[in-house]
């Protein structure tokens, strides 16, 4: 018996199960995510990148920041602490096309690299010269992002990076960040996710006053029953 041609059918069922389900089925569902209300307000999330952000993320994706950078903070204590107050869902890349997600870390996550309030001015020395900011640090310079150009009567302009010893411009020049370099810029000044409570992931709420009152003293708060401050107060078992 040939049996050639039902090895075939079943090859060609497996490949169309798999395009299904690693492929068209994740589409659909990302192709249904709309807009939502953030928890505890109307603002709808996500918003869409202002336009020079928009063109940043043009630029982030041409260099391959993605390669050794992620943008998805996992559900775990060393990721929420480092890198986010809360995990990533669907919905915080709804205009990302495609999502920077990012398979590994040879440098930080920057799903929230806006929060860390670096300013751009630490950026743009960053993207010219890591080390400059960051002893020892392994990201490559982009000096291509930048024109060297010579001092326009002699005092440098409003745009010029200021970079520190050895990396600062030869004398009587100075460095300029190109449109590429400030729009890049302005992406990551738009990646901050972590200040939005949603439903699928909602921010850690803050511990109250009271709330630690029990949790370290003996003291009863106003209205809490002494059946509370005692369970709160029990040695764990």
């Amino acid at each position: 018996m040939n049996r050639g041609p039902w090895i075939f059918l079943g090859v060609l069922a497996a490949l169309a199960m798999s395009f299904f389900g690693l492929v068209l089925l994740p589409q659909l569902d990302l192709g249904r995510l709309v807009e939502a209300k953030a928890m505890g307000s109307d603002d709808l999330y996500p918003l869409a990148r202002p336009g020079l952000a928009a063109q940043g993320a043009e630029v982030y994706r041409a260099n391959g920041c993605v390669v050794c950078h992620s943008q998805q903070v996992r559900p775990t204590p060393a990721d929420l602490e480092r890198y986010g107050k809360r995990r990533s869902v669907a919905p915080d890349y709804l205009f990302d096309q495609p999502a920077q997600l990012g398979r590994q870390r040879i440098g930080p996550d920057l799903a929230n690299i806006a929060s860390r309030n670096r300013g751009a001015e630490w950026q743009l020395q960053h993207l010219y010269a890591p080390r400059s900011v960051v002893p020892g640090s392994t990201m490559p310079p982009f000096p291509y992002l930048f024109q060297v150009r010579k001092l326009d009567g002699g005092l440098p302009s409003p745009e010029a990076v200021k970079l520190p010893g050895t990396y600062a411009a030869p004398f009587g020049s100075e460095v300029v960040p190109t449109r590429a370099a400030v729009a890049l810029v302005a992406y990551l000044d738009s990646l901050k996710s972590d200040s939005v409570s949603l439903f699928e992931a909602p921010l850690p709420a803050p511990t109250t006053n009271a709330l630690t009152a029990v949790l370290t003293t003996n003291v009863s708060p106003p209205g809490l029953t002494n059946a509370a401050a005692s369970a709160a107060n029990a040695p764990a078992r």
